[in-house]
Order: structure tokens, then C-alpha cells, then sequence
């Protein structure tokens, strides 16, 4: 069920500060024309530290509502608290989503030995399948290699979203997790070369701007068309730096505003994308090919 290119999806905002239903709409209507292969609600890309546990569980369930069935949906519903992810997580248990995506435990900064109690027992509260995130350029923890063969261990943690950056990392732990464990990158910048030696695709932020793109990006990775795969990533890669000059998802969301899919609209303690990186994101969307709306 799990494999290619998964959006993490924005989380719109209205001009009152609103979770923008209608927007959010759009932007699902957008990835199942697109190809998308799945969508991951209310992660970093969606905001999620910003969402009231209401407005976290509101949105999840709507987009299900509206994906109906035309692709997978998972749920970002960790925290650095063991207890609170439990509760959101079973507060959406039964909407209908696929899996949950959760973080490593942030600020606390838990040993090795927490992490693995965290996800242990996280999993043997819920009945939805767990995809693990590790990103310790946010969290500073850092789920090892180790670990996460541990964890793979249990039959309710499917896979991993590795957003270190790092392809060695990904060889590490597929010498240690069963063949059945999914591997997805979190860094756009190395799909190809994260897919090229085992991994099965990606989680990606490109792909709420070019999800055509990414989807085929990672088709083509998948069945060893490497040739093409590098071109398409080639038109990609100014759009991957533009995207991460500034914390995500402050790009992604003004150049989904210029798209005219969504306002861009941000929450606090994010601010508006700054207008010296302007001209370069407009540059890089037109090399990926990524059409504008037309100027009133």
C-alpha cells in the first residue's frame, strides 16, 4: 500500500487564522489528479505544532472525507509525549485513515533505550500501523540504526521516514530491518540515490508543488530507468534548495499562493516568506515547469 512519492501536506490557513477547508480540498482534488501516491496529514509541513488537538483531529478526519478512498492518507499525531500521542492517535483511530506517521520525541531528549519504550508502547495502544519519523534536525534526537531495527521487530511499526539526509544511513538500516520494512526518504534533495539503493520512496515537500513530478520521479527510480529519473531530478533540485531557504513550510505555502491554490496565510512563530527569496522561488518553479496563476 505504501511506496513512491507521499505529500506532506500544508496545512491553508484562512485570513482569521482558520484551518481553509476549502483550500484544503483543492490541494487533495490537486494530488489525486496529479498521481500522488498518498498524503500525510498534519506533519511538519502541515503545522502540526501549531494545531489545537481539535483542529489536529478536525483536519485529519475532513481529509479522509475527501480523499475517499482514492489514495492512502496518514496521520502525523506524535509528540514528545508518550501519552498524548496515544490519546490524539485513537481520537482519529477510527476515521479512516491508513497509518500514523510519528515523530521521535523532541526537547526531551530521551536515551535510546526511551525511544524504543515509546514507540513500544505507543504500539500497543493503537491498531493502525505506525511509519516512525526520524528528523533530528528538528528533534536532536536521533533514532539509530539500532533502534529501529528493535523496532521494526514489532508487527505495528511498518516502516520509516528518514530525513537525515543521509543514503549510508539508509544502507545501515537496511542491513538490520526485515525486507518487509518500508523505507521512505524525507529529503528531497536524495530520492533517487535513497530509492537507487532500497528504499521505497519518499515523503516529500516538492511534491505539494510538482506532485506529477515527484510521482514519476520515484516510478521511474523504482524500476531502474536511473537515466531518466536523474533528469526529472535535475529540473527538481533548485526547486528542493528554494523550498528549504527558510524553515518549511514558510516557501512551500507563498508558492502554493502563487499557484492560487491556497492563501498564504502562516502561524506564528512562522512569518511570512521573505521577499529577497522571491525571485528565486519563482525561477525554480518555472525549471520544474510548475504553472502560476495568471496575473489579475
Amino acid at each position: 500500500m505504501f511506496e513512491g512519492s507521499l505529500v506532506a501536506l500544508v496545512t491553508p490557513f484562512d485570513s482569521r487564522n482558520r484551518v481553509d477547508y476549502g483550500a484544503v480540498e483543492r490541494l487533495v482534488e490537486f494530488h489525486v489528479a496529479a498521481g500522488s501516491n498518498g498524503l500525510v496529514v498534519a506533519g511538519t509541513t502541515g503545522e502540526s505544532a501549531t494545531l489545537l488537538k481539535g483542529e489536529h483531529a478536525e483536519l485529519i478526519k475532513n481529509v479522509v472525507d475527501m480523499v475517499a478512498g482514492r489514495m492512502p492518507v496518514i496521520a502525523g499525531t506524535g509528540s514528545n509525549s508518550t501519552s498524548q500521542t496515544i490519546d490524539l492517535s485513537l481520537e482519529v483511530a477510527e476515521c479512516g485513515i491508513d497509518a500514523y506517521l510519528m515523530v521521535a520525541p523532541y526537547y526531551n531528549k530521551p536515551v535510546q533505550e526511551g525511544i524504543y519504550q515509546h514507540f513500544v508502547t505507543i504500539a500497543e495502544q493503537v491498531d493502525k500501523p505506525i511509519m516512525l519519523y526520524n528528523v533530528p534536525g528538528r528533534t536532536v534526537t536521533d533514532i539509530l540504526p539500532e533502534t529501529v531495527a528493535r523496532l521494526a521487530a514489532h508487527p505495528k511499526i511498518f516502516g520509516i521516514k528518514e530525513a537525515t539526509g543521509s543514503v549510508q544511513r539508509l544502507k545501515d538500516i537496511k542491513a538490520l530491518v526485515p525486507d518487509s520494512f518500508r523505507l521512505f526518504s524525507g529529503d528531497d534533495f536524495t530520492v533517487c540515490d535513497f530509492i537507487e539503493v532500497g528504499g521505497h520512496g519518499v515523503v516529500t515537500v516538492s511534491g505539494n508543488l510538482a506532485p506529477a513530478a515527484l510521482a514519476t520521479l520515484c516510478r521511474l527510480a523504482s524500476n531502474g530507468e536511473l537515466e531518466a529519473a536523474r533528469a526529472l531530478d535535475a529540473t527538481l533540485q533548485p526547486l528542493n534548495t528554494a523550498l528549504f531557504v527558510e524553515s518549511n513550510p514558510i516557501p512551500v505555502k507563498w508558492a502554493l499562493a502563487e499557484m492560487g491554490l491556497i492563501e498564504a496565510h502562516i502561524r506564528l512563530p512562522l512569518t511570512p516568506f521573505s521577499e529577497r527569496y522571491h525571485e528565486q522561488m519563482i525561477n525554480a518553479m518555472n525549471t520544474a515547469g510548475i504553472a502560476l496563476k495568471a496575473a489579475s
